[in-house]
C-alpha cells in the first residue's frame, strides 16, 4: 500500500508515514464537498511521494480547491493565513480579541498591568460582569515552532503575580479570574502536562480537543482578511495597517476596501469571495 511506503517531512524536520485519512481528515474541515475531497485525495496520491514536505502537499491540495471551490480553499488555508497576520504578532493579539468579543466580553490589548510584585505587559485582557480574563499570546510565523514548558512556567508566574492584586475593568475592583496562554501553534508534550497539573488554560492550533483556537475561530465564524484570494499581499498589509483584521469588517463597512485604492471591481470580487465564504 502506498501509505506503508511514503514518508513526508514535517514543517519540525521530522518524518512520519502519509497518510490519506489524516488528508481526507484536514479536507473535510474546510467544508468541501465529498465528491471534492475525494478529487483531491486521489489527487495527492498521484503527486507524493517520498520526502515531499508537508508544505508541499498542502499547495498541492490547495490549488486544486481554489481552482474549483474558492471558499472550501480559503477554509483550508486558515492556518496559514492567521499565521500571515504578521510577521510582528500585534495583528494576531487584535485577532484573539475579537475572538474574547464573540464569546462576549469587553476587551483592551497591549495593557500594562500592576501585579503584587511588578508590572506586567498583557497582551489581552477580557472582562464581563462574571470574569476578569488576561492573555498571554504568544505568536509564531513557522509552523514547525511551539510553546515549550519554559514559556509555561514564565506566564504561570506571571499570572501568579496578577492574582495577588487587583484591577479595575468593567467599572468595579476585582481580582484576576483566569489565566490564559494563547498560541497559532502547538505546545510541546512537558507544556501541556505542566499546564494540566498546574489547571493553567493553553490554547493552540489543535489543543485542548474540541476547544482549540481553530475550534474558536470556526465557532464564531472569524475569517481573517488573509484567507482572502482576491486580495494581493500589498492590500492585506494596507488594511492590517488599518486595524483591519477580519473579513467581517469588510463586509459591515465595505468602504474600508475604497480606503486601500481598490477598484470598483475589485472591491466587489472581494465581496463576493467574503459572501461565499460565510456561508
Amino acid at each position: 500500500m502506498l501509505e506503508q511506503k511514503i514518508f513526508i517531512t514535517k514543517a519540525n524536520g521530522e518524518r512520519e508515514l502519509f497518510s490519506a485519512e489524516k488528508l481526507k481528515s484536514s479536507l473535510e474541515r474546510s467544508n468541501a464537498t465529498p465528491e471534492l475531497i475525494e478529487k483531491v485525495v486521489d489527487f495527492i496520491l498521484k503527486e507524493v511521494e517520498d520526502g515531499m514536505s508537508t508544505h508541499d502537499i498542502y499547495k498541492h491540495a490547495f490549488g486544486l480547491l481554489h481552482k474549483l471551490e474558492r471558499p472550501a480553499a480559503a477554509r483550508y488555508s486558515l492556518r496559514r493565513a492567521v499565521m500571515t497576520l504578521g510577521p510582528s504578532g500585534f495583528p494576531f493579539e487584535k485577532f484573539v480579541a475579537e475572538i474574547f468579543k464573540s464569546m462576549g466580553y469587553e476587551t483592551l490589548t497591549d495593557q500594562t498591568v500592576k501585579g503584587f510584585c511588578v508590572e506586567h505587559e498583557v497582551d489581552v485582557v477580557a472582562w464581563n460582569a462574571e470574569k476578569l480574563i488576561m492573555s498571554e499570546v504568544k505568536f509564531h510565523n513557522e509552523l514547525g515552532l511551539k510553546s515549550d514548558l519554559k514559556v509555561v512556567l514564565y506566564v504561570k508566574a506571571r499570572f501568579e503575580d496578577l492574582a495577588k492584586n487587583t484591577f479595575n475593568y468593567g467599572g468595579k475592583e476585582r481580582r484576576l479570574d483566569e489565566g490564559w496562554l494563547i498560541t497559532n501553534t502547538k505546545f510541546t508534550t512537558s507544556a501541556m502536562q505542566y499546564a494540566e497539573c498546574q489547571n493553567l488554560k493553553i490554547i493552540g492550533w489543535n489543543y485542548p480537543l474540541n476547544n482549540s483556537l481553530r475550534d474558536m475561530i470556526e465557532s464564531a465564524k472569524l475569517n481573517p482578511i488573509t484567507t482572502l484570494s482576491s486580495l494581493s499581499e500589498r492590500d492585506k498589509q494596507a488594511l492590517i495597517e488599518r486595524n483591519v483584521i477580519l473579513c467581517k469588517t469588510i463586509k459591515e463597512n465595505p468602504k474600508t476596501l475604497e480606503t486601500i485604492g481598490l477598484s470598483e471591481a475589485g472591491r466587489d470580487a472581494v465581496l463576493e469571495e467574503i459572501n461565499l465564504l460565510s456561508v
